[in-house]
């Protein structure tokens, strides 16, 4: 489809397979007085090779197109824009099934925003106009977890504790952390039962997301 760029308003384009959901996505930008569509594409390769890339602003990416393609995608665009422009469009992930593990790599690879596409039509504006803001954003239904635990996680937790929960952020796996502190792997498993005990978080992944969170890395918005 053609770019449309409206005047002071982000640009947004579309990496989405279904037309029906390329249209209302349209419909919403167009009922918005700060987003305007910028164009749709059947892939990110596609959209980086449009005419219209370099004017994006908020690129939407369907987790639906394979979670590789979107990790792909992400990797590449700096090495894209870079010359071209000074900064990257800020890419949305969304999808009907994005599981924690998914977000938290996403994230880490420098996507901005992550949203359900069961999401309302509010949810996505708030989405697409926080990350259009240069703020990363996340819908607190994708991380039970990470929504569910209070700004005191940190507070009981000793040095060495403090150290492993870095690590995990950083997405370092055991062995890796073992070796970065120079401790075994079955301390490492140990510190982390710990860590779970005191923050009451089940799992690593809602772990590393809410550290994020409290950095300020990604903010969150109930739904």
């Amino acid at each position: 489809m053609d770019l449309y760029v409206g005047k002071n308003r982000k640009v947004v384009s579309i990496c989405e397979t279904q037309p029906l959901t390329v249209k209302g996505l349209i419909h919403l930008l167009e009922s918005a007085e700060d987003l305007a569509f910028g164009s749709s594409h059947g892939s990110p390769a596609e959209w980086m090779l449009s005419p219209g890339a370099d004017k994006t602003d908020v690129l939407i990416i369907d987790k639906g197109l394979g979670a590789k393609t979107v990790l792909d995608a992400l990797s590449q665009l700096p090495a894209e824009h870079g010359v071209a422009r000074s900064t990257v469009p800020a890419v949305v992930v969304w999808g009907m099934s994005i599981t924690e593990a998914e977000a938290l790599k996403f994230l880490q690879a420098g996507a901005k925003g992550i949203v359900r596409k069961s999401a309302d039509t509010g949810t996505v504006l708030a989405c697409l106009r926080a990350v259009a803001q240069g703020r990363s954003w996340m819908q607190d239904s994708v991380f039970r977890e990470a929504a569910a635990v209070e700004t005191q996680i940190r507070t009981d937790l000793t040095p060495r504790e403090h150290q492993v929960m870095e690590l995990v952020e950083q997405g370092f796996k055991n062995r890796e952390i073992a070796q970065e502190l120079g401790i075994r792997p079955g301390t490492v498993k140990i510190h982390l039962k710990h860590i779970f005990e005191k923050t009451g978080v089940r799992g690593r992944h809602g772990l590393a997301l809410n550290g994020l969170r409290q950095k300020g890395v990604i903010s969150l918005l109930a739904s």
